[in-house]
């Protein structure tokens, strides 16, 4: 199990690696100076010089790139020159340790993700660390609904196959599948939140936190998270209702399963204790890359309900050019990914005996 966990590590430093690359040079040769986007409207030539010297960008792009990927390392190596780029009497680095050798220092610290170019120099990390709470609650009650809703109507659809509402469940769970989510989220957003706010006392938009009427604080407002929630939820519902039934329909027809039922124990005990575990193997694999999609940032629903999100921030990102933001977010997303991917992965051996993790 250590040996799989470390492969599985070194291969996901690997993947960010190569993440790291493809974003940086997707970014890097799009026309425009990065100084002045940051400067804004306060061109300045003197300014401009001073901006791209403090962060780099005079230099060629490949040294850029190498700025870049040891700004964003865990592991990095600075120089002791107070008006060298990687410096650390900058202050922008937070490191835990720091070994010196002659002019070099390699430091073990928090990956850099530099400052954003639109919020007043707030750094990336201050940016995602705003937006990301707001994100994973949406998405995990999103995904809650999905699997609890999703998984009841799965067993009961493989139960009554091929009746009125196993046909019923399938139609549903067809057009959830096909309907895109802005399409939805704007449906339901003008159903509940305008047409029934009467009788729901739903509003059309807003987040998880609210400003209060006298601005002095902020607040949970937890019916705001409902209608995003079940728009976010509605795909992967509709996914896990049809994983549900088809491996449960399968697991059934196994000769452990009839076995089972050859003791004597009843249908309920059959399913609750041998088919449903063993069923669950291809749900978990599908709603793993869903949740890991939904933390990245369900651009289109926190977009039209204006949930302050991780999503949202990166549309405003792209609109702006705010390319540090957009950068950082896209390397968070990828390595929200791979965590998820390794936990799922260890999740397997314990839903079933017969997944055995191997070294490779």
């Amino acid at each position: 199990m250590f040996q799989y966990v470390f492969n599985k590590i070194l291969y996901g430093f690997l993947t960010l690696f190569g993440v790291v690359t493809v974003i940086f040079f997707l970014f890097n040769v799009l026309p425009g100076d990065p100084a002045r986007m940051l400067m804004g409207q306060r061109e300045d030539s003197e300014q401009l010089e001073i901006i791209r010297k403090k962060y780099g960008f005079d230099k060629s792009l490949a040294t850029q790139y190498l700025y870049y990927v040891n700004d964003v390392s865990p592991i990095s190596f600075h120089s002791t020159s107070n008006d060298s780029y990687t410096s650390l009497s900058s202050g922008k680095y937070k490191y835990l340790s720091i070994f010196t050798i002659g002019g070099t220092s390699m430091v073990i610290k928090y990956p850099y993700l530099r400052d954003s170019f639109q919020k007043n120099g707030k750094s990336v990390s201050e940016v995602i660390k705003e937006t990301l709470p707001n994100t994973a609650v949406l998405a995990v009650v999103s995904i809650v609904i999905a699997l609890f809703i999703g998984i009841i109507l799965g067993v009961f659809s493989a139960l009554f196959k091929d009746t009125l509402f196993d046909k019923v469940v399938a139609i549903i769970s067809t057009l959830g599948m096909s309907v895109p989510s802005f399409f939805s989220a704007i449906l339901f957003a003008w159903f509940f939140g305008f047409v029934l706010h009467d009788y729901t006392n739903l509003e059309m938009t807003g987040s998880l936190f609210e400003v209060d009427d006298f601005g002095e604080g902020s607040y949970i407002k937890w019916k705001n998270l409902l209608l995003p929630a079940l728009v976010l939820g509605i795909r992967p519902l509709a996914v896990v209702v049809q994983l549900m039934r088809n491996s449960l329909l399968e697991t059934l027809s196994q000769d452990y399963i009839r076995t089972a039922r050859a003791k004597g124990l009843n249908n309920f005990k059959v399913i609750k204790n041998h088919a449903l575990k063993n069923s669950l193997n291809p749900v978990i694999t599908a709603i793993s890359g869903w949740f890991a999609s939904m933390l990245a940032g369900a651009v289109f629903v926190e977009y039209v309900f204006n949930w302050n999100g991780l999503g949202k921030e990166i549309v405003n990102a792209l609109n702006t050019l705010d390319l540090p933001v957009i950068m950082g977010s896209v390397l968070v997303v990828a390595s929200l990914f791979i965590v998820i991917n390794i936990l799922v992965d260890v999740l397997y051996s314990w839903l079933d005996p017969r997944v055995k993790l191997n070294k490779t």
